[in-house]
Formats: structure tokens, sequence, C-alpha cells
């Protein structure tokens, strides 16, 4: 009886599956609506998924064409910079040449009564022992030795040595040097000479005592002595020291030339 039971419910269970299939087979749009819905809802998000990979790769791939872009237009402006800069040095040359220029033209028609070398300084060596300069011009330009050697604000020295191409002048700031001299006030010679420690100073000495030296006045070459002409500036007399023996009493005398700041220079040759 209960074996009959069982195979009863059993019946009821396949014909019941039965029938669900009938109906799912049978309504074909609701299957394929059913399916193409779970199918959307696996598919969907792996597709997603991929579509954001590749966007991202995508996007790499312009980050890294960027970059190729920037180096290149990187090199191009340091290159062109290199070129501006360039241009620049050669401005600035040609801007020195012509204040060189300049200055040359000034001290040609400041000198005029001279025939000269015009010459710039490519070396100096202003120590307290020895103060001297190199000119660019030699024996090839018509330098000879013992040539006076001046500036725009006045005497800078003599030629002492000369090469070919260079030749070294002895200032007159060097202890070695001694300048003959003309107060502006009076016709009378006084001996000019260089100082240990300065380099825009010179020691006037040999002041007769009947001189009335006073502070300010003018000191120019006096033409003796066989190497500088006469009338060219020195400089002017910062103060006088007295001393016990009015005969050994000096005056100390400010340069009219920088030496420091001095780059160009005439030789003048007669």
């Amino acid at each position: 009886m209960h074996q009959k039971r069982k195979t009863g419910i059993l019946g009821i269970i396949i014909t019941i599956i039965i029938l669900i299939l009938i109906v799912v087979f049978t309504n074909g749009e609701n299957n394929a609506s059913f399916f193409e819905n779970v199918a959307t809802k696996l598919v969907m998000p792996v597709q997603n998924g991929l579509t954001y990979l590749k966007n991202k790769i995508s996007g790499n791939d312009a980050f890294f064409t960027d970059v190729n872009n920037l180096k290149a237009e990187n090199e191009q402006l340091k290159e062109e910079n290199s070129k501006l800069e360039q241009s620049l040095r050669e401005l600035e040359n040609i801007k020195s040449e012509n204040e060189t220029l300049k200055e040359y033209m000034n001290l040609t028609e400041k000198y005029g009564e001279y025939k000269t070398i015009p010459a710039y300084i490519i070396n100096k060596d202003l120590s307290n022992y020895s103060k001297t300069i190199v000119i660019n011009v030699g024996t090839d330009d018509g330098v000879q030795e013992n040539m006076t050697v001046i500036a725009d604000e006045g005497l800078v020295g003599y030629v002492v040595s000369v090469t070919n191409n260079t030749a070294k002048v002895q200032t007159i700031i060097d202890t070695a040097t001694s300048v003959s001299a003309l107060m502006s006030s009076t016709d009378e010679s006084i001996v000019c000479k260089g100082t240990l420690d300065s380099m825009t100073e010179l020691k006037a000495m040999y002041i007769p005592p009947e001189y009335n030296i006073i502070q300010g006045d003018s000191i120019e070459t006096s033409g003796l002595g066989g190497i500088y002409p006469k009338g060219i500036h020195i400089g002017t007399v910062k103060k006088v020291e007295s001393t016990k023996n009015v005969t050994d009493r000096y005056a100390i005398i400010e340069t009219a030339v920088n030496f420091e700041k001095l780059s160009t220079v005439l030789v003048i040759q007669n």
C-alpha cells in the first residue's frame, strides 16, 4: 500500500516537470528573453572591464606619445636657447668692440698732435712690488722701448720691453718709476714716484721751499728726462705733508688714471 502511494507521488512530480518543460519550450520568446537577460548580466561586467582596460591602454599610449613630443620640443628649445646665447655673446662682443673703438677715437682726437698706436691691455701685474701692464702691440706695430703710453685721463707709463706682438709697460705708480713734473701754479719741476702700498697715489718730492704747493693743483709732465713729452696730465695734489725740515716736505698726488679699471691705451710714437 505504501509502495503504491510513493509511486503515485513520483508520477505526479514527473507530470509537473513535464508540464513545466512543455510550457517553457512552447513559449520560445519568453525563454529567449530569459536566457538573454541572464547572458546580459553575465557578459556586461566582463565587457565593461575589457572596455576599461582598452581605454586605459589607449590612454597610456597617448601619455607616452605626449612624453616623446615634450622631449623633442625640449631639445628644440635647448637648441634655440643655445643659438640665442651665442647671438647674445656676439652682440656683447660687438658692443665691447664699439666701446673700444669709441675710446680710441676719443683718445686720438684728444692727443691729435701725437702719432699714436692704439692698444688694449691683455695682462696686469699690480702688486705692491711691481706695477706693470702688457699690451697687445709690439715691434710689428711700430712699438719700441721707452715710448710713452697714455690713456684718456692722462699718463700711464712707458714701454720697458717689447716683442713682435706685445709690449710691457712700467706704470707711473711703480716704485721704480720717476716722473719729472710741473705744477700748474709754477714752472719749476718736481719729481713724482710711485708708492709701495697704493695703486692711485704718487709721492711728489724735491719741492723747493719757496713753492706754494696747494691741494687741487694740477700736475703735468715737464718734458725733462727724455721719455715723457711735456704737458701730459698726471694727476692732482691730494694733500701736502709738512716736515720739520721744509726741504723734506712732500705732496701726495692722486693719479688721473684708474689703473685697476684701465683697458685701452695709446702708445706715442713721436
